[in-house]
């Protein structure tokens, strides 16, 4: 990948798809709408260890190698231990978004920026709604989104399995070539440019977040989502 200040320049605002009337934004939740530096996630991530190692009776070190190759193959952590070991998805969220959100807090400048993007606003998570309200709000913007397409409304299958994108375009109606979807994840945008959404990979510097990295399906690349809306904002107004 280019030099990141490059990526943001020649990769963001710039790409003549976001020239185009695109008036649908679907936002990731997690790393995506709260920066990865405060660290939330990391508690998340350290939950779902913890519960593989209690689950399948392994050292932190070994629960971790297979809740990363779960991720992986599964989409979800949560999609391999039901897969392989009959969880019930309801007790894992819980135990997992058990977690302090006291390192976010609210944020206006990014509630003045999304109040500025003139069209729909859709949060399409991996996690589950009850976790998803309590961030947004934590940030303060939970009034401004449409609704939240979550794992249950996905019926337990994750981002980026093809077919759950197709639900929640079904679901909300969504034209895929008016819509701009955001993501930490670079995995996750590859079916959304399959049926014609322009892309943003917000850029946190994790391995998971740059696994299976194809540069043409990225149509801009930043690690900011502020700066990113700033800049599209500003242009579009220009």
């Amino acid at each position: 990948m280019a030099d990141q200040t490059a990526a943001d320049d020649n990769m963001s605002t710039h790409h003549p798809i976001f020239s185009e009337d695109r008036d649908i934004f679907i936002f990731d939740l997690d790393n995506t709408l709260y920066p990865a530096e405060s660290d939330l996630f990391s508690q998340v991530d350290v939950k779902i260890g913890q519960y593989v190692q209690s689950l399948l009776g392994l050292d932190p070190a070994a629960a971790r190698e297979v809740q990363k190759s779960y991720l992986l193959e599964h989409g979800t952590t949560l999609g391999g231990l039901m897969a392989n070991h009959d969880v019930n998805p309801q007790h894992y969220l819980d135990s997992v978004h058990d977690i302090d959100l006291s390192p976010i807090a609210n944020d206006p400048a990014l509630r003045e920026m999304l109040q500025s993007l003139k069209g729909r606003r859709l949060v399409f998570t991996n996690a589950d709604q009850p976790y998803a309200e309590r961030v947004l709000d934590r940030l303060g913007i939970g009034d401004l989104f449409e609704d939240i397409f979550d794992i249950h409304a996905a019926s337990l299958a994750p981002k980026p399995r093809p077919h759950v994108y197709d639900t929640f375009l079904e679901k909300y109606r969504v034209d895929p070539t008016c819509a701009i979807m955001f993501e930490d994840m670079v995995r996750n945008l590859i079916p959304a440019h399959a049926l014609g959404m322009a892309t943003v990979w917000i850029n946190t510097g994790s391995i998971w977040g740059e696994a299976d990295y194809d540069a043409s399906k990225v149509h801009a690349e930043t690690e900011s989502l502020h700066r990113w809306l700033d800049s599209h904002i500003s242009r579009q107004k220009s």
